[in-house]
């Protein structure tokens, strides 16, 4: 997805948080980093005295803290600083609340970027004075940059020597990628108007000539309250996946039906008559 609107504000931060409660979305990643994380750290700290992180799109840091804690307790010894980039103001201060009750957090110096993914980039540049990173994450948030090439060619510019760009995204040709491009013409639209999975940024970074691991997040989540047409919880959902303030008003009976039947027959898995979405990540670690 690339989008008009690059931040969370007002009631798109409930449909937000509506989702991540119901998806699992952050649980499936936090159960799987711990896996990849340590011994890239490792990696990337060999021979340096301190690090520091930039995190882009954080929201409200609730994957950040995770991340944060154990590059912490991979490498006790090793000062840490961190920078934040995120557009939406609400989403930073619930990020802010997160650190001031996070206890290890409190040795970390933060500093706080209220701004999109582009502005920064253009901040940066204008001041010629670009501050470097070992660990650069970007987690769900490349749908909504302007030019994906663009972005992952300047944050992997911002990379110290054996540095790391972490991007989260949704994988190929899963739940995803199966919706949003078989009605890419009536969901990309605004505010998001094309629609991105792991191929395209694996094509992107191909397309640079640089080198990339790809390591997968299993998640599903269940949706089977979106074919009761009289519940609250499946009217949000398909509110959030289809990128519209209503469903059942912004399409038509044909587009919705099909979506329904897509969603089900395509998407999902049934299990003890549960329909479950399937919305598998790639974690793609792109290297210095």
């Amino acid at each position: 997805m690339a989008a008009e609107q690059t931040c969370y504000e007002g009631s798109a931060v409930q449909s937000f948080r509506f989702y991540l409660e119901h998806s699992g979305e952050h649980k499936a990643i936090l159960k799987r980093i711990p896996d990849i994380l340590p011994g890239e750290f490792k990696r990337i700290a060999a021979d340096k005295s301190s690090l520091a992180v930039l995190g882009v799109g954080s929201g409200g840091g609730e994957v950040d803290v995770e991340i944060l804690t154990m590059l912490q307790s991979t490498l006790p010894a090793v000062p840490i600083t961190a920078d934040i980039v995120e557009g939406s103001s609400e989403l930073t201060d619930n990020f802010r609340a997160l650190v001031a009750k996070t206890t290890n957090l409190q040795k970390i110096p933060f500093v706080w970027h209220i701004m999109s993914s582009e502005d920064y980039e253009r901040q940066v540049k204008s001041k010629g004075d670009m501050k470097r990173f070992d660990f650069i994450h970007m987690v769900q948030m490349v749908y909504y940059v302007d030019s994906l090439a663009d972005t992952i060619k300047f944050y992997h510019s911002l990379l110290k020597k054996n540095g790391t760009l972490m991007i989260i995204i949704e994988t190929a040709d899963d739940g995803w990628d199966t919706l949003w491009k078989t009605y890419k013409k009536d969901l990309c639209v605004h505010p998001i108007t094309e629609y991105r999975s792991s191929s395209e940024v694996i094509a992107c970074v191909k397309s640079q000539g640089l080198k990339y691991e790809e390591h997968i997040i299993p998640n599903s989540f269940d949706i089977t309250e979106c074919f009761n047409p009289g519940s609250p919880t499946g009217e949000r959902l398909l509110n959030y996946m289809t990128a519209k303030d209503n469903f059942y008003e912004s399409l038509t009976p044909e587009t919705r039906a099909g979506i329904l039947d897509l969603l089900k027959n395509k998407c999902s898995t049934e299990k003890d008559g549960r329909v479950l979405f399937s919305s598998t990540m790639s974690c793609i670690l792109i290297h210095a």
